[in-house]
Order: C-alpha cells, then structure tokens, then sequence
C-alpha cells in the first residue's frame, strides 16, 4: 500500500489514541477525533487498532461521531486488521449506509473465508439504499460463488457503474467474458469516476484484450499504468499474456500523449490559448488532455510562454497542472525549459511524483545529452514509473549505460524493460 499521503498529521500515537478516545462532546475546537482515526494508518499496533475498534464501537448518534465511526472502520480495513472482523461485522446492520459501505469494503481489505459473514454481505444485495457496487466487488474479490446468482440480478442494471462491477463478478465466478465488452466501452464514459472504476472492473476480470483500450483510456496515467501492471502480474506468470505484449501498451501510456488517448470531450471551436491553459487545471484529465492536444495542434509557437507564466503563477503549486505544463514542454520540445524540467525531475514531494516520470520523458523529448547523467541517476530511485521513464528517455537519446543498473533492478518490470533495451 502507498501511504506516502497519510502522514501529515503532526500526531503521536498517543496523543492519536487520547484524541480518539475522548467523548465527542469534549473535543476542543481545535481537534479533531476523525482526523485521530486517519492518522493511526501510520500505527500497526495492537494499541492503535483498540482504540479503533472502541471508537467503532462507540454508537454516539451524532453526526460528527458517525463520520470518526466510519473512518474508524476504513482505517481497519487498510490495516487490514482481522481482529476488527467481528465489531465491523455488527455494522452491517447499522441504520447508516455509509457506515454499511465502510463495513462491506474493510471486510474486503481484511480477508475471510467466514460464510456467515459473507452471506451477510450478499444479503445487504437485497436491502434497498445499500451501495451495491461495493457489495458486488467485495463478494467477488472474496470469491464467496453463493452470490453469484443475486450478483448476475444486477448485470442489466441501470446504473452502469453497477452493472459493470456485476459483469465483472459473473466473468470472475464463470469464466463467461461474453459481456466484457461493455465493460470496455465505459472507458470512452463522459464521466471521469465511471471510467476509473471501469480499469478497476477490468483488473478484476482479468480481461487481458482490454490491455490496450486502458491504455488509451483519457484517465490520469497512475489509473492505466495500475491497470496494466495488475493485469501483467495476474497474466505474466500463468502464461496468457508476455511482457512484449503488454510493452508498447505500457509505454504509450508512459509516454502519454494525447494523440494516443480515445478523447471523450470536443470544442465545438478552438478555444483561445487563455481558455486552454485554464483546461490543464481540471480535475478529470480527459479535459486536461483535450486541451493538450488542442495546443499542440494550434499554438505551439505561442504556448511554452504562456506555459511558463502559468507554471510562475500557479502550477508550481498545483500537481495537476504541474503534470501538464511539464509534458507539454517536452511535446512542444521547447530547450529553454530544461532546468525546468530537472528540477521537476528531483521534486520529491509525495503529490509531485508523477512530474517526475513526466520530466524524465520531457528530457528525452528534447533530445539534450546533457540529461543521460541525470537519467541514469534516475535508476537508482525506489518509484518504478520513474525508473521506467528514465529507461524510455535514455533509448530516446541512444544512451546504454542504465541497462546494465536496471538489469539487476528489484522490480520485475523495470528488468523486463532492460532486457529489451534498444540503445
């Protein structure tokens, strides 16, 4: 698990617990016991999980204790804390839906073979307000086949984020891919949320022919390249697929240019170059990609400027927009951004990090020989996307001497990688 994200709390395990653990109604304005309950992800120990497990099992009936409840619960589940199993069992009966999501997914990441439990779970199927497609997904991951008959129910349902999960579910217990094939088509879904779940439903099933409609899928990279790496280590090793057929799909994906992705969104005129810039700012990166490839299309004799001042401005700040601004200065292979892009290539802030991956490749873009030093020192980073685009970089520039590092790398794909390295 990634948990570069969870710690930005300036909280003891102590005091975590002390918070936690004080009556709802005596917390200072100051405090917070939901963010105790986030913070104790940073704690494995049986004195963290305890007082997760009080406050779960504290039924305060107002709202603010219901929220630290259900974030007790998460907190469980991605600890996978299996002597929470039987306290986080009683919540699915809570009045609280949310509480009942948290329930069904924290079973999920916990694990049991239990069938009490899990029929309990495929009977939430049949109560309505519940969260079906999480009901669905955690039956299925816990591979409990008693609920596929209830789960196939949902296959046509109206909701396509539920039928999609259903399908995947049917695909999983039977083997039958038969309608796997709508479930590749909500990747082209105008909604940002529905074409993630989509990669995760695709994970699921382990439809390898989906391979390369993910990567063109106009989601945020970290979603595709988590898609295909899950589906290479499911399939790698049994055989069904290799690693030089899921290559050029994971390389797309790296190199990630809007030209190699299915857009989902259209202007019905070229906007000013103003409007564009705006567009790299946006939450769903299928916007963002969109007016990528219109400035590229458009005004690539104008844009490294207004990208530079927008980067002074804002993006520095923004990771979104920063992921932007630095592939796209790489596209438009614009020189003067070089130290630009170094310095984004050694930006270790925890919500940067996919800059980095992007100033390796910028690097390349550019062609200077200057940046295979830099490349090469790339290897030595734990990130594998980073190592990767660093590889995918160095090819570029016709440089070989990361191949003998990567060779010997810890990671399997990055090895891969090496040993097909064309310098």
């Amino acid at each position: 698990m990634d948990k570069r994200f969870f710690n930005f709390f300036n909280l003891t395990e102590d005091q975590a617990i002390a918070l936690l653990d004080t009556p709802q109604d005596q917390i200072k304005e100051n405090d917070s016991r939901y963010i105790a309950a986030s913070h104790l992800i940073n704690f494995p120990t049986e004195r963290a999980i305890n007082a997760l497990i009080r406050a779960v099992e504290n039924n305060d009936p107002t709202l603010d204790n219901r929220i630290v409840r259900r974030k007790s619960i998460e907190t469980l589940g991605r600890l996978e804390a299996k002597q929470a199993l039987e306290v986080i069992h009683i919540c699915l009966n809570d009045d609280d839906c949310y509480t009942v999501e948290n329930a069904v997914w924290a079973v999920g990441e916990i694990g049991t073979t239990d069938a009490n439990l899990l029929e309990d779970i495929a009977q939430l199927l049949q109560k309505p307000g519940q969260t079906h497609r999480v009901i669905i997904h955690t039956l299925t991951k816990l591979n409990y086949q008693p609920a596929l008959e209830r789960i196939r129910r949902f296959v046509d349902n109206a909701d396509p984020l539920i039928a999609s999960a259903a399908i995947t579910s049917v695909c999983r217990f039977t083997k039958d891919y038969a309608q796997m094939g709508k479930v590749v088509a909500m990747l082209g879904h105008p909604n940002v949320l529905a074409r993630r779940l989509s990669i995760q439903d695709l994970i699921d099933s382990r439809y390898y022919d989906a391979i390369p409609n993910i990567a063109r899928c106009p989601v945020s990279l970290v979603f595709r390249l988590r898609g295909i790496r899950m589906l290479a280590q499911a399939g790698i090793p049994t055989g069904e697929i290799t690693f030089e057929t899921i290559q050029p799909h994971l390389e797309q994906t790296l190199r990630d240019h809007p030209n190699d992705l299915d857009l989902v969104h259209t202007y019905e005129a070229t906007p000013d170059l103003t409007v564009l810039v705006r567009a790299l700012y946006e939450t769903d990166f299928g916007k963002c990609y969109l007016a990528s490839k219109t400035i590229l299309d458009h005004y690539a004799d104008t844009a490294p400027s207004a990208l530079l001042n927008t980067y002074s401005e804002e993006a520095k700040g923004d990771y979104g927009a920063h992921f932007h601004v630095i592939k796209l200065l790489g596209w438009l292979k614009y020189a003067p951004a070089y130290d630009l892009l170094l310095e984004a290539l050694h930006n270790r802030q925890p919500q940067f990090q996919k800059s980095r991956a992007a100033a390796a490749i910028a690097l390349g873009e550019l062609g200077e020989t200057k940046a295979i030093p830099v490349l090469e020192a790339s290897l030595s980073e734990k990130d594998w996307v980073l190592k990767y685009a660093a590889l995918m970089a160095l090819e570029k520039l016709s440089a070989g001497g990361g191949h003998e590092i990567a060779l010997n790398d810890p990671d399997w794909l990055i090895q891969a990688k090496a040993q097909n390295f064309n310098s």
